[in-house]
C-alpha cells in the first residue's frame, strides 16, 4: 500500500526528512510517533501529495505520488491535525460539497452523506454552520470528510485532538473498525491511544526511521525487555545479592526496600516462589511487567538525543 525509497524533504537548509525508507501493507492499524519537529506531518504531506518531496519516491498502491497525483488523492483520505473546513458552509453542504469533488457518483451521494455522519456521530448536525462547532465536533467532521469516498488508505494526524473522554471511545472504536479493511496510518502525541490501537509503530526522529515494529519488538531492540516484579514482606536488607543467584535471572534491581525489578527467563518466577520459601519471606505480589510505550520512546529518543 504504501513504499517509500529514500524519501526526503527540505526547507532551504533544514533538513526535515531524511532518506525515509519503509514498506507498509494493505490493511491494519500503524501509528506513526515520533517528538515534535520529528518530520512526522511533513511525510504525511507528501505521501497525500500536498507537499513535494525533494528526492526519493512515494508510492501509494502501485501509484508514485509525483508521477500520478490523482491516482493516488482518489486512494487516500486525509484527515491533517487542523481539519480544513469552511465557515460559512452548514456540515451537510460541505460534506456534499467534498462528496461531490471526491467523485462519490450522484445518487449515492446523500446515502453516502448520512451514513458517514452516523459512524462519527454527527447525525442530525446537517444544518449546523460549520463555524458554530466546537474544536471536537470540527474534528468528526473533518474525519467524515476523509472516509467520505470510501478510501483503501486513511492518513490521520493527531484525530482525537480536541475530544472529550465521552468523545474519545466512539471515535477510538470507528478507527479501529475502519482498519479492519483498510490501511490507517495514525499520528497522535497520546502514546497510550497508539499502544491500545496500533499493531505496529513507525517510530522517526529527525526526520530518519529510529525503529519499526510492536510495542515488545521496540522495547527488546532497547533492552527493555519484560520484567519480573516482587514485592516481599521481607527484611528491609537489600536481597538482590540471593536473588541474583537463582539461575535464570540477568539483573535485579531494589526499587524499594521489599521491592525489586528482575529480568531474566521465563521460569524464573518458579524459583522466586521456592526461595522466598525457603527463606520464610510472604510474597505480596509477583506480577511479570512489560514496559509502556512512553517507556520505549523515551528510551530510543533519549538514546537517539
Amino acid at each position: 500500500m504504501i513504499e517509500t525509497h529514500d524519501l526526503t524533504k527540505r526547507f532551504g537548509p533544514v533538513l526535515a526528512v531524511d532518506t525515509l525508507s519503509v514498506e507498509i501493507g494493505a490493511s491494519g492499524l500503524v501509528g506513526f510517533l515520533g517528538p515534535n519537529g520529528a518530520g512526522k506531518t511533513t511525510t504525511m504531506r507528501m505521501l497525500t501529495g500536498f507537499l513535494p518531496m525533494t528526492s526519493g519516491t512515494a508510492v501509494i498502491s502501485g501509484f508514485d505520488v509525483f508521477e500520478a497525483p490523482l491516482e493516488v488523492k482518489a486512494r487516500v483520505g486525509y484527515l491533517p491535525e487542523a481539519p480544513p473546513l469552511y465557515p460559512e458552509l452548514t456540515v451537510g453542504e460541505f460534506l456534499r460539497f467534498v462528496a461531490e469533488i471526491r467523485g462519490v457518483e450522484p445518487g449515492r451521494r446523500s446515502h453516502r452523506i448520512g451514513e458517514v455522519m452516523e459512524q462519527v456521530g454527527l447525525s442530525g448536525w446537517e444544518g449546523r454552520l460549520l463555524s458554530s462547532l466546537s474544536k471536537g465536533f470540527r474534528q468528526r467532521v473533518g474525519l467524515a470528510q476523509a472516509i467520505i469516498h470510501d478510501p483503501p488508505l486513511l492518513i490521520l494526524d493527531e484525530p482525537t485532538s480536541g475530544l472529550d473522554p465521552a468523545q474519545l471511545v466512539p471515535i477510538r472504536r470507528l478507527i479501529r473498525e475502519l482498519a479492519s479493511e483498510r490501511l490507517v496510518l495514525l499520528s497522535t502525541h497520546v502514546l497510550s491511544e497508539v499502544e491500545s490501537l496500533c499493531d505496529r509503530i513507525l517510530l522517526i526522529d529527525r526526520g530518519r526511521l529510529l525503529a519499526d515494529g510492536s510495542v515488545a519488538e521496540l522495547a527488546e531492540g532497547v533492552g527493555a525487555g519484560p520484567w519480573v516484579e516482587l514485592v516481599l514482606d521481607a527484611p528491609a536488607e537489600d536481597l538482590s545479592v540471593r536473588i541474583a543467584e537463582l539461575e535464570g535471572v540477568e539483573t535485579v534491581e531494589q526499587l524499594e526496600p521489599g521491592r525489586y525489578r528482575i529480568r531474566g527467563g521465563w521460569g524464573v518466577e518458579p524459583a522466586l516462589g521456592a526461595l522466598a520459601g525457603a527463606h520464610g519471606w510472604r510474597i505480596r505480589s509477583l506480577v511479570r511487567r512489560r514496559p509502556s510505550l512512553q517507556e520505549v520512546f523515551i528510551a530510543l529518543v533519549g538514546a537517539e538525543s
